[in-house]
This record gives C-alpha cells, sequence and structure tokens, in this order.
C-alpha cells in the first residue's frame, strides 16, 4: 500500500481521516444521549458519514487502479446521498413531529438513490448531485430558522449555524477546481473537509441542547 504522490490528495485525504474522527467522537455523545428518534436519526445520519470520511480519506490517500478509485467511489456517494436525506428526515421530525417519520424516510431513501444512480448512469452530472445537496440544506436550513423565529426554540439557532456552515462548506466543494492550491496545500476538497468539521460541531450542539428541553 503505497501513499498517493499528489500533495493536494494527500492533504484532503488527512483532513478527510481527521473529519471521520472527530465524527467518531460526536458519534460517541450521541449515543450517549441514545433513547429517542431524534438522536437515532442523527446516528445514522453522522454515521453514515463516518463511513464516508474514512473511505474517502482511504480513496484520496491511497495509490490504487482507476478501476478500484472507482468501485470505492460508489458506496461513498451512496452514502453521501442517504446522509443528506437524513438530514431532511430529522428537520421534519423537528417541525411535524414523529408522525411523518417513516413517510419522509422513505421518501429521501428513494430521492437519494434516485440522484446517485443519476450520477452513475451518466458521468459528468456530478452538479445534478450538488443541485440535490442544495434544494435539501435550504428545506433544513428554512425549517430550522422557522422553529428558531417563530417557535423560539433556542437549539434551533445551532442547527441554523450548522446547517449554514454546511452549504458554504458545499459551496467551496463545488465551485473549487481539483488540484489547485487554496492554502496550506489544500485544494477545494481539504478546505471543505476543514470548514464541515464547524458545521458539525454546532449541529451537535443543536441536537444535544435540544434534547434537555
Amino acid at each position: 500500500m503505497k501513499i498517493i504522490g499528489i500533495p493536494t490528495e494527500q492533504t484532503t485525504a488527512l483532513t478527510d481521516f481527521i473529519l471521520g474522527l472527530l465524527l467518531v467522537g460526536i458519534l460517541y455523545v450521541l449515543y450517549q444521549r441514545r433513547g429517542s428518534l431524534k438522536v437515532t436519526i442523527w446516528l445514522y445520519a453522522l454515521g453514515l458519514l463516518c463511513f464516508a470520511s474514512f473511505l474517502g480519506a482511504y480513496a484520496h490517500g491511497i495509490e490504487m487502479s482507476a478501476d478500484l478509485n472507482y468501485w470505492l467511489w460508489q458506496p461513498l456517494n451512496l452514502a453521501l446521498g442517504l446522509v443528506i436525506g437524513m438530514f431532511v428526515v430529522a428537520t421534519c421530525l423537528d417541525i411535524w413531529g414523529a408522525g411523518v417519520v417513516r413517510r419522509v424516510l422513505i421518501f429521501m431513501i428513494v430521492v437519494a438513490v434516485i440522484f446517485y444512480g443519476v450520477t452513475v448512469a451518466i458521468p459528468g452530472t456530478f452538479m445534478t448531485f450538488v443541485a440535490y445537496e442544495a434544494v435539501a440544506m435550504l428545506f433544513a436550513l428554512g425549517g430550522y430558522l422557522y422553529l428558531a423565529l417563530k417557535k423560539g426554540q433556542g437549539s434551533a439557532w445551532w442547527m441554523v449555524a450548522g446547517i449554514f456552515i454546511t452549504i458554504v462548506a458545499a459551496a467551496i466543494q463545488a465551485v473549487g477546481t481539483s488540484g489547485v492550491v487554496m492554502f496550506w496545500g489544500l485544494d477545494h476538497n481539504g478546505v471543505f473537509h476543514l470548514v464541515q468539521m464547524f458545521g458539525l460541531l454546532a449541529l451537535t450542539a443543536g441536537v444535544v441542547t435540544s434534547l434537555k428541553k
């Protein structure tokens, strides 16, 4: 097993690995508070993201054939699509309660699989997946703004901050150019990982705070 020789891929792999470690810590914190449907949904969402982070670190950081790299990205991309779906499910739970969760969950799983399938069937259509992510994140942002402003839920402001940071991180990744160093030897993917870490911390604070009410 040989480390890849491209510096920006090395830093991307490193930041992906660090993101995975952060998620392990977050999952531990949430697992200690298990027992509610909300925590269960976030454990699934962040567990999938943790899996994608570690697999991404391997895919970016290790020399391998193009075929192997392609197949590694398939479960990774599907996992990311499901993570986005779980964000929507978590938002619906907080707005409308547990009664809608099952229907929304099934719908979002189907949507995630469809958008993943489009990226596989039509190479070069990753921006379709980005559009799916953008719509989902904007819905979540609007949902938690509603809960913060109209319902007076203080914990929702943490969720708003976390989702806003996530949107900023996704924008950095979407508009970046592969291989172009932004700073500290990082390209757009590495910067995305660093920014996303702050978003995850804010989201975790929001979930934990909401459990105390």
